[in-house]
């Protein structure tokens, strides 16, 4: 069984990384689940919501990522993940969730490493003397 994406974040970031990954990855809309949380909602607003939203997407695990450590969709997400059937990383950046994307059939602790890895390797000084074009993978 494939491992859900729940993005949580403030609006409107977690609709925007879901469109950039159905960019790379067409067939990922159903498996994507967003929350943009509006300013001045409040959290339990925000966390009905969030629960609305897995009830309705079925029993399967997910991964839930939000934006900013501390930050109301975090806070919101925290209550939401029980750590074992859901998991949070928060700090979500696309290189983390094409990487989640591509590893969601993999038990949920291995997804979790997989897309911390895809988040920190995702993140490097270029130098535009030798920078090449890479093709984005799905292999570690």
């Amino acid at each position: 069984m494939n491992t859900r994406l729940l993005i949580i974040a403030h609006a409107p970031l977690a609709h925007a990384l879901r469109d950039c990954a159905m960019h790379v990855f067409p067939d990922c809309a159903d498996d994507v689940l967003v929350l943009d949380v509006p300013p001045h909602e409040p959290p339990e607003q925000t966390l009905a919501a969030a629960r609305t939203l897995l009830a309705a997407h079925g029993q399967a695990p997910v991964l839930v990522l939000s934006d900013v450590l501390g930050a109301t969709p975090c806070n919101v997400a925290q209550r939401l993940v029980d750590g074992v059937q859901s998991r949070l990383i928060a700090g979500v950046n696309l290189p983390m969730l094409l990487r989640a994307w591509c590893y969601r059939s993999e038990p949920l602790d291995v997804l979790v490493e997989r897309a911390l890895a895809g988040a920190t390797q995702g993140v490097v000084q270029v130098n535009p003397d030798t920078a090449a074009a890479a093709p984005l993978t799905c292999h570690p």
